[in-house]
C-alpha cells in the first residue's frame, strides 16, 4: 500500500503556456491557423522527423494512421480487446 498518491502523469504548465493558450483563444483561429503549423514544425524538429501532423483528437489520429498505412477493405488488422472502441472502429 502506498503512503502517497502515485500520479498517472504530470504536466508542466507555466505562465508562458497559459499566455500562449490565451492568445490563441482570443485570436481569429481556434482549431486551425498559424499556431498549428508552428507546432507541427517544432514537433518534427524536436523528434527528428521530417514531418509532423497535429490532430484534434486521438480518434482522428487513428483514422489517419489507417489511411497512411494503406489499410483497405479485406485487410487483416489486429488490435487488443482491452481498448477504447476507436482502436477498432478506425479500421472499419
Amino acid at each position: 500500500m502506498r503512503s502517497h498518491y502515485l500520479p498517472y502523469g504530470r504536466q508542466w504548465i507555466d505562465d508562458e503556456d497559459v499566455k500562449a493558450v490565451t492568445d490563441v483563444l482570443k485570436s481569429d483561429f481556434l482549431t486551425t491557423g498559424p499556431m498549428i503549423s508552428a507546432f507541427e514544425k517544432e514537433l518534427a524538429a524536436y523528434t527528428g522527423a521530417q514531418y509532423a501532423v497535429a490532430f484534434s483528437n486521438g480518434t482522428a489520429a487513428l483514422h489517419a494512421a489507417c489511411f497512411a498505412a494503406g489499410i483497405a477493405e479485406g485487410d487483416e488488422v489486429i488490435t487488443t480487446s482491452m481498448t477504447f472502441a476507436a482502436s477498432a472502429n478506425c479500421v472499419l
